[in-house]
């Protein structure tokens, strides 16, 4: 086993809470299951968001998942570069995984997959 950050990023259609919430509990259950991973394994969940995101914390959806509860989760504020993705939660998950850096997959859905050309 050893500590790996698996990334991932999905887009919202608009500043609510169902649509955060939503977003954040398929982006978070999409790349536990691409990577197989149990939330007894997750150490802690880092999320962020653009700053047109303000009608809820990604965190609040997720800890309504099954085995989420008690596990860190953190939400912050995205930089705001100019250019960038607009109503977009990025997530870093920290797990204990049998998985090499190389194996791990990194999840984009959305608009978000532009951020990540290069794993498609």
């Amino acid at each position: 086993m050893a500590l790996r950050g698996i990334r991932g990023a999905i887009t919202v259609e608009e500043n609510s809470q169902k649509a955060i919430w939503n977003a954040a509990q398929f982006l978070i259950t999409e790349l536990l299951s691409a990577n197989q991973i149990h939330p007894d394994t997750v150490g802690a969940v880092i999320f962020s968001c653009t700053k047109d995101l303000t009608a809820a914390f990604p965190a609040g959806g997720v800890r309504q998942l099954p085995n989420f509860q008690h596990l860190p989760l953190f939400d912050t504020q995205e930089m705001d570069v100019e250019g960038s993705m607009q109503k977009c939660i990025r997530v870093l998950v920290l797990a204990d995984i049998d998985k090499s850096l190389h194996e791990l997959c990194h999840v984009y859905l959305g608009d978000a997959k532009k951020l990540r050309p290069d794993l498609d």
